[in-house]
Parts: structure tokens; C-alpha cells; sequence
């Protein structure tokens, strides 16, 4: 017959849960470990092409300030700057001969009111638009007012200003005041 008998001081403990514990924050631990290391490997790879992005901005950039100073140095040129301010003039002289001065007119000549006639026109070219100086003479207040509002709601002509408005010293024409006004006109 056999007896067991433990002579061991302390009873025999299983460390079995504290095996299982460590080893699943182990594996835990080797999880982040990879996640991390991918995250930092894909961060790097970003950083390198955003790099590589700038340094490619950069040389862009160099090779356009060298071109804008190369071009500035060209323009400088007393000869050049004579050169440019014939072009100018050229263009200016070409912008006004191409402008369709009687368009203008008709449009003005459609939007006129019946009892509303122009006086005297200062046409000005300005930057490609035609800057237009008005005197204009109207039979009656209605009148006056009607051709106001069809000039505001016109799409040619905008930027009204009303320089002065006065009463007409009985003139032959049969009007009873006079607008002068300045308008931009521009067909598009």
C-alpha cells in the first residue's frame, strides 16, 4: 500500500492563471507593437513624399524667381521700356478704333423713354469700357424718373451718377428739366 504523504514545507500552487494573464498581455503587447511600427513605417513614407513634394516646390519655385528676375532685367532695359510704352500707346490707340461706338448708341437710343432726348454725349474710353458723359433733357418729372429707372435696369449701361439736375429756362425744346449724368457703358 502506498501513501502519499507532502513533506513540502508549502503546499503546491499552480501559477497556471498568472501564465495565461501574461501571456495574453504578451500578445497584446506584440499586437501594438506591430500596429505601432506600421503607423510609425506609413508616417515616414508620408513624410518622405511630402518631402520630396517640397523639394520638388522649391526647385519650381527657384527656377520661376530666376525666370521673374531674368524677365525684370529684360524689362529694365531703357530700350525695352520704350518698347513697352509704344505697345501701350498702340494698344490704347487699337482698344478705342476697335470700340463699337454706334452699338452704343443704338442700345442708348432703345432705352430712351419717349419724352426724354439727349442733348449733348461726352463718349471716353477707359479701360476698355466707355466712360459716357450725359446731358439729357426731359418734358416732364415722369419723364425724367421713367428714363432714370431704365437706365439703372439696363445691362449695358451701369455706374450711374447723377451730376446735377435742374429746371430748363423755357427753352424751344419744351423741356422741363435737365439731367446731367455720367454712365459706364460695356456690352458683353
Amino acid at each position: 500500500m502506498q501513501v502519499r504523504l507532502n513533506l513540502a514545507t508549502k503546499p503546491l500552487e499552480t501559477h497556471r492563471r498568472f501564465f495565461v494573464f501574461s501571456g495574453a498581455a504578451g500578445t497584446l503587447a506584440v499586437f501594438l507593437f506591430v500596429v505601432l511600427g506600421w503607423h510609425v513605417n506609413s508616417v515616414r513614407h508620408a513624410d518622405a513624399a511630402y518631402r520630396s513634394q517640397l523639394a520638388g516646390t522649391q526647385v519650381r519655385m527657384e527656377a520661376l524667381t530666376a525666370e521673374r528676375q531674368e524677365l525684370e532685367r529684360f524689362f529694365s532695359d531703357p530700350s525695352n521700356a520704350q518698347l513697352h510704352d509704344r505697345a501701350t500707346f498702340v494698344n490704347t490707340i487699337l482698344d478705342a478704333r476697335s470700340f463699337n461706338w454706334t452699338r452704343m448708341f443704338m442700345d442708348l437710343e432703345k432705352i430712351l423713354p419717349g419724352g426724354v432726348h439727349v442733348l449733348s454725349i461726352e463718349p471716353k474710353q477707359v479701360n476698355g469700357q466707355a466712360a459716357v458723359k450725359l446731358t439729357v433733357g426731359a418734358t416732364s418729372e415722369e419723364e425724367k424718373e421713367k428714363f432714370l429707372q431704365v437706365l439703372e435696369q439696363s445691362g449695358t449701361f451701369s455706374h450711374l451718377q447723377l451730376t446735377s439736375v435742374r429746371e430748363a429756362h423755357q427753352e424751344s425744346s419744351g423741356d422741363q428739366v435737365i439731367l446731367e449724368l455720367t454712365v459706364i457703358y460695356s456690352r458683353a
